[in-house]
């Protein structure tokens, strides 16, 4: 009988969700040849090509399709064996402070990947601007904030990257010839906002907030009906919305910095820090 060792079915599995042997490498902390040669060896014990390649992108084989589901429950049972019969398993409730413009795109993804790979660690999630998450009393009520830094050119030892920040309109409608630029927004205090408005005057554009916010979805829902324009990061611009481009009528509005800030008794936290190297993962 042949066994197929948890190690190699862990790397096709991940291979197979991210599409790319160096992405999964980077989950896995290994190298792209590394886990290409894991995928090699799992192909050589069940005598057939799991992937093929089509272009760029990485495709199950027949077999690979076969092997996947199976390997899913293997592992699955693994780590639920593991996590209930290891003394050691890393355990705790982590209350975690994050910008309300990141929570609908990044959250799902974090605690969906976070949540399965630490099931006895509890995230409790408080979406506020950055400005109150940093306050006194924010500081004191969270264990790790993720918060955004209006001039990333400072520098800042909690930096974990700079993003760049955009113009965001509706796909299918324009408001660029609107005499006053309509913007939807977040409330006073908002790093976008701000931004946003201090450029315009900058540039003695009028503007008008029409509409205020305090979530993404929200905001999405009124860029969609073609209400007026937002201000985001680049990375958390949702598909079915338009970037435009710097103009006259809309400057480059620059970039803003992603940190994470980790409370003083949070030290010595196993958990806090392993969700703070999952962020830190995610976000670059």
């Amino acid at each position: 009988m042949k066994n197929l060792p948890m190690e190699l079915l862990r790397a096709f599995v991940s291979v197979a969700q991210l599409g790319s042997f160096t992405k999964a490498g980077e989950i896995l902390g290994r190298s792209q040849p590394a886990v290409s040669l894991q995928i090699q060896r799992l192909e050589e014990l069940v005598d057939e090509p799991l992937l093929n390649r089509n272009g760029r992108n990485l495709e199950l084989s027949d077999a690979g399709n076969n092997l996947y589901g199976y390997a899913n429950q293997i592992l699955s049972l693994n780590d639920l064996a593991i996590s209930e019969l290891s003394k050691s398993a890393v355990s705790g409730k982590i209350r975690l402070g994050i910008p309300s413009e990141f929570a609908t795109m990044l959250l799902p993804k974090i605690v969906s990947r976070f949540a399965s790979a630490y099931p006895n660690i509890t995230l409790e999630v408080n979406c506020e601007l950055s400005k109150n998450l940093l306050s006194k009393a924010g500081k004191q009520s969270h264990d790790l904030i993720l918060a955004l830094e209006d001039n990333p050119s400072k520098t800042w030892s909690n930096l974990v990257k700079t993003d760049d920040l955009v113009w965001v309109t509706s796909a299918d409608r324009s408001i660029q010839k609107a005499p006053i630029v309509p913007l939807i927004a977040a409330a006073e205090g908002c790093i976008y906002r701000q931004r946003a408005t201090n450029l315009l005057d900058q540039i003695q554009q009028p503007w008008q907030i029409v509409y205020t916010i305090p979530d993404l979805g929200g905001i999405q829902q009124a860029i969609q009906e073609g209400l007026g324009v937002t201000v985001l990061a680049k990375s958390t611009v949702p598909g079915n919305l338009r970037v435009l481009p710097p103009s006259a009528r809309f400057p480059d509005l620059g970039k803003v910095g992603i940190s994470l800030l980790a409370s003083k008794r949070s030290a010595n936290n196993k958990a806090v820090h392993l969700l703070t190297e999952f962020l830190k993962t995610s976000l670059t």
